[in-house]
């Protein structure tokens, strides 16, 4: 049985990342989605919209009826938490070109890091390319109603997060 890890800051978990999870599950006999807790990255700039537990809780909501997906949030080198969750892939997701960029540099740099795990590209599919979490924060901020794009309980903590009066 293969284990792949999915990590990402998924703030917020997005209709886009619940495709990949669930196509994932078809391929592989477990998934861990590891869920980035904030201040994890150097670069990180402000911290997330979402605390750590809340984005874990909204994944673990949306994908319940999957038996062979995990979710846990982590720290540290992803790679590390690869090794020791036993995962031999790591799964990354793509929109674009302009995902490309930065997956391929970060793809080189895990090579070189952890050898044994291979990094798998799941493109998004059509009606998600344009669904990211920094953009459906932005319009939710600005009032639009973003449940076409994530999940209900997502939706509604968006909403109440961004009620203006």
């Amino acid at each position: 049985m293969t284990t792949a890890l999915f990590p990402g800051r998924f703030d917020p978990v997005t209709n886009g990342h619940l495709d990949i999870v669930r196509r994932a599950a078809d391929l592989f006999g477990l998934i861990v989605v590891a869920v980035e807790q904030s201040g994890n990255r150097s670069d990180d700039g402000p911290t997330t919209l979402f605390d750590t537990d809340e984005r874990v809780g909204f994944i673990r909501e949306a994908i319940q009826d999957l038996e062979n997906v995990r979710v846990m949030a982590y720290t540290g080198l992803t790679v590390e938490l690869a090794r020791s969750q036993g995962a031999t892939v790591l799964i990354r997701s793509m929109r674009g070109a302009t995902d490309f960029e930065s997956e391929f540099g970060m793809a080189l740099m895990n090579r070189k890091m952890a050898p044994e795990i291979e990094s798998i590209y799941m493109i998004a599919r059509l009606e998600n390319l344009f669904i990211s979490g920094t953009r459906i924060r932005e319009v939710a901020a600005l009032g639009y109603d973003v449940s076409d794009f994530v999940p209900a309980p997502v939706a509604s903590a968006l909403k109440r997060k961004f009620e203006r009066g």
